[in-house]
């Protein structure tokens, strides 16, 4: 695989024209409004950020307090990362005496029923944005829903696709084997992405607020916060998304036909436990359906291929039409330390590691390595820096420390090639911090959140919630987006109300219709 990794990469830096520079970069970074106590906010969406269905660039996930923000798809790290500042920054000129929690485990949580859904307004698709998210609360509890992250969209370089065709002697239509390639890439990351949770896990611990999974069962660190002395990322463990409700849920991704079947079928195959819940109960919708999912969105993937739907289309459906577009890594927790929960050296190395997947030979995935990734996944998440700790690569035990080597140096190679383009090292550079978290487990982030904690000598909820003081004071203390940038803020809020608005009026059909429409 390495041999024929080295070929690719050789061919594609001979081919010139800097093949591998100036693939498109976005980020979907959620946050949990908080209250200046550090609980959940029970207010609704600020009225200065627009509407929550319709603002292109500020949102809201499950709960209302759940913000979204979604940048535009940038050839640079640098843009990339100066519109998630302006987002952050605009939002905070909103939110009044609110703040951004900036950690991946929420804040201060209540009960399950206390935790406010989205809500988008009285259209039909607003109503079932709503809904699907009261199924995901009856699901698999709504205090799991608040858990957030960090979201990287990556599209190779457009230029690319053709002199890669040419380079591995393909001669299918260009779209077949661009989603064909991406899905090689997707195989890959579902092998190596433990690295992710390795290198930039950040939620080692976690309030006791918080009572999902099998929190109980975790080690105390103090009256107030559970931890795992090992642990990377709880967000990515059975304590999080990766729970057992999903668990049963394969999707195959050997092939595009067959994970769009894979996906229609599961939104097609009702399910015992969720049937118990009850689909329209006095009137009311508790869930859209009780079916092993109620669309798309809700199988819980570290990585989907996806491309950019035109409005009202299905997920599936805009995959059919035209083959993947870009891939969505959703295995990122938010960076504590960094104040718009992510930087350029983490998007760099992304970059670069996801081309390392693309050039990497991607067998097809049978059940037994499927089950091996899984468990890479969750050793790395509960116990990744552990220096003793074992995964298992084609049934054979490796030291995460010698993968996580091996792989980096080929993600240095491809860093070299993006770098020609501009003539520094800034790619490699930023791989090449990574091998130092490699060799020190104490370097990481899910360290440095143990080690804050045990100096200070206090609590996760406190230390999150001085960390969320001070990004607050960060962002007014730093210069304002321009003129430009404020006003295009301020103007896609207005004009989302408007877009709202026209929405609700255009509806002629009611609710129940609608969905018989929308799931034909």
């Amino acid at each position: 695989m390495i041999h024929e990794f080295e070929k690719r990469l050789s061919a594609v830096s001979a081919a010139g024209g800097d093949l591998l520079y100036g693939g498109l970069k976005g980020i979907e970074k959620e946050s949990l409004r908080v209250a200046p106590d550090g609980s959940l906010s029970m207010l609704d969406h600020p009225t200065g950020l627009g509407s929550a269905l319709t603002n292109h660039y500020i949102t809201t996930d499950f709960s209302e307090a759940l913000l979204e923000f979604v940048t535009p798809a940038f050839e640079t790290t640098w843009e990339t990362l100066h519109c998630i500042c302006d987002i952050h920054q605009f939002t905070y000129a909103n939110l009044g005496d609110e703040m951004l929690w900036p950690a991946s485990m929420p804040c201060l949580i209540p009960d399950d029923d206390k935790i406010p859904l989205a809500r988008y307004g009285s259209s039909n698709v607003a109503q079932m944005k709503t809904i699907y998210r009261r199924g995901l609360g009856y699901r698999y509890s709504r205090q799991m829903q608040t858990i957030a992250g960090v979201h990287f969209n990556y599209s190779v370089p457009q230029d690319f696709w053709e002199s890669y065709q040419a380079i591995v002697g393909d001669h299918a239509r260009i779209d077949v084997f661009r989603s064909e390639q991406y899905l090689g890439l997707i195989r890959n990351f579902k092998r190596m992405g433990w690295l992710v949770l390795y290198l930039f896990g950040a939620s080692p611990a976690l309030c006791k607020s918080f009572a999902g999974g099998n929190a109980a069962a975790m080690k105390s660190l103090d009256d107030e916060t559970y931890f795992e002395p090992y642990g990377t990322s709880l967000r990515m463990s059975d304590l999080g998304y990766s729970n057992q409700n999903q668990s049963r849920i394969n999707i195959s991704l050997n092939s595009l036909d067959e994970y769009v079947r894979g996906l229609g079928d599961a939104i097609a195959t009702p399910e015992p436990m969720y049937e118990e819940i009850g689909v329209k109960i006095d009137g009311r919708y508790r869930q859209l359906n009780a079916n092993l999912l109620q669309i798309e969105n809700e199988f819980y993937s570290p990585v989907r291929p996806k491309r950019v739907a035109e409005s009202g289309e299905r997920p599936t459906a805009a995959l059919q039409r035209g083959g993947i577009e870009y891939v969505e890594i959703r295995s990122m927790d938010i960076n504590l330390f960094d104040p718009c929960g992510i930087n350029q050296n983490a998007m760099r190395f992304m970059e670069a590691f996801l081309l390392y997947c693309l050039l990497l030979d991607s067998p097809k995935f049978d059940e037994d390595e499927l089950q091996e990734t899984a468990q890479n996944q969750a050793q790395t998440a509960k116990y990744g820096r552990d220096p003793d700790l074992d995964l298992f690569r084609n049934a054979k035990a490796v030291s995460l420390k010698d993968w996580a080597n091996e792989i980096i140096e080929g993600v240095l190679a491809v860093a070299v090639e993006i770098d020609r383009h501009d003539g520094n090292n800034s790619y490699f550079d930023a791989v090449k911090l990574m091998l130092d978290l490699v060799d020190d487990p104490g370097l990481t982030p899910s360290a440095r959140i143990i080690a804050e904690l045990e100096k200070a000598q206090t609590g996760f909820f406190r230390f999150t919630l001085a960390m969320a003081e001070s990004h607050r004071d960060y962002f007014a203390s730093i210069a304002q987006p321009d003129a430009a940038a404020s006003e295009q803020f301020r103007q896609e809020a207005l004009e989302s109300v408007q877009r709202q608005n026209e929405i609700e009026a255009a509806d002629t059909i009611d609710l129940d219709e609608y969905l018989a429409q929308y799931f034909a």
